[in-house]
């Protein structure tokens, strides 16, 4: 494997946001309690998909929720080891690394997206090569972290929306069926 310098490692890989794209969005709250975190199976089908063209997966997330008490780092960690050992015992499928943020706006912290913080930290941790790498999210700050660390980026998102996105898709299916196409075009 090549160095764990960003840019220099060997690894390709699909950032994907968590809340809209790995599970049912809150709206305009927070998923608070492990009850309400509900997997959405477009995403299982984009994971597997993922791994298919030789993707590893990492899921990054701003939890701003933590920094507002409206949960705390335990019931986040909690949520996360949820979904790895489902993904893992149900479907077969492993993620590579969950990172997020617990941190509020005005913390100025480098891991909020749109700053692409968490990106960077997982291709240093993990050898990643973030110019074969993407980018998937439902919010233009996803799509700007990912930029931000070099990756290509796709949004999904049926609001009409000016974005520099490389690619936008209007819900995870139509996600499913681009994908085959712009992962082994790399």
């Amino acid at each position: 494997m090549g160095g764990n310098n960003m840019g220099e490692g060997d690894i390709k890989c699909v950032f994907f946001d968590r809340d809209g794209i790995v599970n049912k969005s809150p709206g305009a709250g927070y998923v608070e309690r492990l009850e309400d975190f509900e997997l959405l199976t477009g995403f299982v089908k984009t994971l597997r998909l993922v791994r298919g063209a030789g993707y590893e997966a990492v899921v990054v997330s701003n939890q701003r929720g933590i920094a507002l008490g409206r949960m705390t780092t335990e019931v986040v960690d909690k949520m996360h080891e949820w979904l790895r050992r489902t993904l893992r015992v149900d479907h077969e499928l492993d993620l590579l690394d969950i990172l997020y943020c617990p941190h509020d706006d005005s913390d100025r912290c480098a891991c909020r997206k749109p700053l692409p913080g968490m990106l960077m930290e997982a291709a240093r941790r993990h050898g990643i090569d973030l110019e074969n790498s993407w980018m998937i999210g439902d919010q233009e700050r996803d799509i700007e972290a990912g930029r931000n660390a070099g990756c290509k980026t796709i949004l999904v998102s049926a609001a009409a929306t000016n974005s520099t996105a490389d690619f936008r898709v209007h819900d995870l299916d139509s996600l499913t069926r681009l994908l085959p196409d712009v992962l082994c075009a790399r």
